[in-house]
């Protein structure tokens, strides 16, 4: 006899609109007879193994709406990235509890936790539904053609460049802002998008994508610098030497390491001080600034798309749907028709888990310190409404008396 018990967890990084999704998933679940009970785990698969799980059948459906409208993993999140042993300890508690669907909302490493409490379910016979729901505000996963949480991180950091750009014009000098994204750089690139008038900034972007060349920074920001009078630097935390080292690790006295022994990238203002001094030093600007973004782009709630907010609460819609209609596993994607419009696929977990999407060429300039039209194109509509838009003065010169 079925139980008609489902789980949905959070994992990772969390974004403006991963709650849309978890929402989407428990408001859609409850429509149908044959599911009785919706838990939520607390702080991911961490939450499962230790079994700190909440019945989400009681909340009511108005708060539901409210917490969706929330940024952040409202059922808490976590960096755990299971193994086989970790996923065999998952499946105990979800035969213990009688959990027939299994959601859970995250990235890469998520999609892979999916994968393998699947394939454990289905080598044990245990009749186990398991659907991977798309988060990321990297916007790293395959399959996809945009991944819920990155428009609303990528319409931030179009504002927060479009501001910072504002603000180097009025008082002249070179700005580094530095964005998330170790290995793709679909965020740092929407840097781009709050750009108006032809001189400016972003004028220099670097991503992951392309070999970075600290001497050669320094000739673009030399050049840029000569020609414009200032200079605005958008820069991927990821970016890297031709031997894949990170240009924070070369140029840091102390490195720091996180949980899985990758060389700690985000919430740290090292990358942006180090090019800062860098620039000083060797170019002799004296008015050098540097910022970098951090967590202020995943949960920023001022700042949200509702092109996001939409689609982030279809594809929890959208997973409930194919659990209950379909007879497969996997990942909910994206798909992207027409101008702007999207319809969802359900792919193979192996086709996502584990895999990582970087920025395709196209998006990328011939010089590698832009994005072409392509890319501003693709990201536009994603955006969503309301974009601020900023105005210059048209001055009239009057002649001058004394300095003729």
């Amino acid at each position: 006899m079925s139980s008609g018990r489902i789980l949905v967890a959070q994992g990772g990084g969390p974004t403006a609109v991963i709650n849309q999704s978890l929402a989407g998933v428990v408001l859609e679940a409850r429509r149908f007879r044959d599911v009785s009970l919706v838990y939520g785990a607390l702080h991911g698969v961490r939450g499962i193994i230790n079994e700190d799980l909440v019945d989400l059948t009681r909340e009511t459906s108005h708060n539901l709406e409210l917490v969706a409208a929330t940024p952040s993993s409202a059922l808490g999140s976590t960096r755990d990235k299971p193994d086989v042993p970790y996923c065999a300890e998952i499946f105990k508690v979800l035969q213990a509890h009688q959990i027939e669907q299994f959601y859970y909302i995250g990235g890469n490493d998520s999609s892979d936790t999916v994968r393998i409490v699947s394939e454990q379910a289905q080598a044990a016979g245990y009749p186990l539904r398991c659907i991977h729901i798309p988060k990321t505000i990297d916007n790293d996963l395959v399959g996809n053609d945009h991944t819920p949480g990155f428009p609303s991180a990528a319409r931030f950091v179009a504002q927060a460049f479009a501001g910072a750009n504002l603000d180097n014009a009025s008082l002249p000098g070179v700005y580094v802002g530095v964005v998330m994204g170790r290995h793709a750089g679909f965020l740092t690139a929407a840097s781009a998008l709050g750009k108006k008038f032809a001189d400016d900034g972003p004028h220099l972007i670097y991503l992951p994508e392309r070999v970075f060349s600290l001497e050669q920074f320094l000739h673009d920001v030399k050049d840029c610098y000569a020609r414009y009078g200032r200079c605005v630097i958008a820069v991927s935390e990821g970016i890297h030497d031709a031997s894949g080292t990170p240009i924070a690790s070369l140029l840091a006295k102390d490195i720091e390491r996180d949980a899985h022994g990758n060389v700690q990238l985000s919430g740290t203002g090292a990358l942006a001080d180090l090019l800062c001094d860098e620039i000083k030093a060797k170019l002799g600007i004296k008015r050098v600034r540097g910022d970098t973004f951090g967590y202020l782009q995943r949960s920023f709630i001022g700042c949200v798309s509702d092109v996001d907010q939409r689609e982030a609460r279809e594809v929890g819609e959208k997973a409930v749907q194919f659990a209950m209609w379909g007879q497969r596993n996997g990942s909910v994607a994206i798909k992207r028709t027409g101008f702007y419009s999207v319809d969802y696929e359900l792919l193979p977990l192996d086709a996502v888990a584990g895999k990582t999407r970087t920025m395709e060429d196209e998006f990328i300039s011939a010089s590698g310190t832009d994005v072409t039209d392509a890319f501003r194109l693709y990201l536009r509509p994603l955006l969503g409404s309301g974009m601020p838009d900023a105005f210059r003065l048209r001055p009239a010169p009057v002649g001058k008396i004394l300095r003729k």
